[in-house]
């Protein structure tokens, strides 16, 4: 008498085995039949709710009584066929424990499913040849992500249908006072007119004995800054400047800005420009002071701390000012004309884009949107300060600052799954309120798992230019500098007029590596699925068409990259 052996087994997500119901097989009517298998002769595996059909039925012949005793009695083919079934699926069970991620096999499924071509993220509209460089990953979950496409599009959809410009409502100077009346009480109107930063004399009512930085809050809550401090202490007796049994020092602000944005280019940037001699940056590359630490927020997560006066972001651009007030108190022209040159730049990639601590203090908003942003503060006090912006292709920004910044589990699958979720959540705030609101939420922004925000260039730089002039903005693309850094170093200088080089420094300063590249461990995870790139280029693109717009150049569209 022949019978055949039938198990579902259900592997549940928390690694625990159960069986879905009883095996079956001899005369045993009462067992119920198998509402998965339906009848069918396989073995079927459920991993996170998808079926996966790893073996052939193991057919049996048996005599006399059917229990495990009769496994003696079976042929030797027979025998080799169950013993192999029950190896394969101990291998399949503990592949998957010890996986950790749960959601693929460490073992890739031998079967194929009809539908799909052989690489299930290659659409149908790509050529095979466009994703030859792709390391070799599992399809498993893939092949969900491609058939999950249509409904991921209409929430693209949902958002590119409520996506409105619109002019934002500037404040007034007062009510910019009101809201940082100690910043407005220390910053003058007016400047020294043989300077070309921002600077100005400021007594200083300590005695030769008093540490300058002794109360400064980049000191207090860094460890790494105290050694910068430290070659401040030594230098700031010898600079300063004395009159009527007074002392004074000079204080001064950037005359220009790297604003942003993230992943984008700026450390190379920064780290090339600080080459030229006539270029100071802020002892820190990135102070974070004015979308940051002025509200007292070094990590957002971690709740806010004391807020740090400007007095302390002053102190960081000390070294610049000594070497200015040293041109300033020159006896000869010619040292005097050289030290004027010098100008100072502040280079914190979150100035453009982070405006996380509005609503913490400014509780006057008009339908979600904040009334004050950092370029307002910026402009009251710097209406010709110079801004550069490097920006690069959304997409591959967005990848770029996840493998960046991510902790662990990083992997193409977990990128994609970020993004689906982010996209949700995006959507879910543009079905009630505009997108500046949106993209200047700080409740979204932290429930986001990756910062879909940061790429959207064009919201961020119109409300920039509402308040500052186009002439005023050098936009670089990071593709651009990555492939002519020659060429990109030489628009920065003739933007901020500096002087030029000699073919040393200037070997020195294009021929350096790139800074800041990416790591050796994340090169190894790969490239993005092609279909959460397909995916992202649908959300950014457009945001993009609007920002190519704005700059009269297609290639801010980032088309083809």
């Amino acid at each position: 008498m022949r019978h055949c052996i039938n198990c579902c087994i259900q592997l549940l997500p928390d690694g625990a085995h159960k069986h879905q119901v009883n095996c079956r097989g001899g005369p045993h009517h009462g067992h119920q039949a198998c509402p998965t298998c339906k009848g069918e002769n396989k073995i079927l595996f459920r991993v996170d709710s998808k079926q996966m059909n790893l073996l052939a039925v193991l057919e049996v012949r048996t005599e006399g009584n059917e229990n495990w005793g009769g496994f003696l009695r079976f042929k030797k083919g027979k025998r080799c066929s169950l013993v192999f079934g029950l190896i394969i699926m101990t291998l399949v069970m503990a592949s998957y424990i010890l996986s950790g991620a749960h959601q693929e096999l460490l073992i890739s499924s031998p079967f194929h499913y009809g539908g799909f071509p052989s690489n299930p993220s290659l659409m149908d509209s790509e050529n095979p040849s466009d994703t030859k460089e792709h390391h070799h990953q599992s399809s498993v979950n893939n092949i969900s992500y491609v058939k999950d496409y249509p409904s991921i599009k209409l929430i693209i959809n949902s958002i590119t249908a409520r996506i409105e410009f619109t002019t934002r409502q500037l404040p007034d100077l007062e009510d910019l006072k009101k809201q940082e009346l100690h910043m407005f009480s220390v910053i003058p109107n007016k400047f020294l007119p043989n300077s070309k930063s921002p600077c100005w004399y400021e007594e200083f009512s300590g005695r030769n004995t008093t540490d300058p930085y002794l109360t400064n809050s980049y000191v207090l809550y860094s460890k790494r800054f105290r050694s910068t401090f430290d070659a401040l202490r030594k230098a700031f007796w010898g600079h300063l400047a004395h009159a009527q049994g007074k002392h004074f020092r000079l204080r001064c602000l950037p005359h220009f800005y790297i604003i942003g944005q993230p992943k984008c280019g700026t450390t190379d940037l920064y780290d090339r420009l600080r080459l030229h001699p006539e270029v100071k940056f802020s002892a820190i590359k990135e102070p974070h002071w004015w979308t940051r630490k002025r509200f007292g927020i070094v990590r957002l997560r971690d709740g806010l701390r004391d807020r740090y006066p400007v007095e302390d972001y002053l102190d960081l651009f000390d070294l610049a000012a000594h070497q200015i007030h040293q041109g300033l108190q020159a006896n000869s022209a010619k040292e005097q004309s050289k030290m004027n040159t010098i100008i100072i730049g502040e280079a914190s990639a979150s100035t453009m884009w982070d405006n996380n601590a509005w609503t913490f203090f400014y509780d006057n908003s008009t339908d979600g949107e904040p009334p004050f942003l950092t370029q307002d503060f910026i402009h009251a006090f710097q209406p010709n300060a110079k801004l550069i912006v490097m920006l690069r292709d959304p997409v591959e920004r967005l990848y770029s600052d996840y493998l960046y910044f991510a902790s662990s589990n990083k992997s193409a699958d977990d990128f994609h799954e970020k993004v689906t979720e982010a996209l949700q959540l995006f959507e879910n705030c543009m079905l009630d309120y505009s997108l500046r609101a949106c993209v200047y939420n700080n409740t979204l922004n932290n429930a986001m798992p990756v910062r879909l925000q940061v790429g959207l260039y064009a919201v961020y730089l119109l409300d920039w230019l509402s308040v500052f002039d186009k002439q005023q903005f050098l936009i670089l693309r990071l593709e651009d500098h990555a492939s002519n850094v020659k060429y990109t170093m030489h628009k920065v200088f003739q933007f901020l007029n500096l002087g030029p080089l000699s073919e040393k420094q200037e070997a020195l300063m294009t021929k350096s590596p790139a800074s800041n590249a990416r790591r050796p461990e994340d090169r190894n995870l790969g490239p993005m699925w092609p279909i959460t790139q397909k995916i992202l280029r649908d959300f950014y693109r457009p945001f993009n068409a609007r920002l190519a717009q704005v700059l009269a150049d297609e290639a801010f569209a980032w088309k083809t990259t």
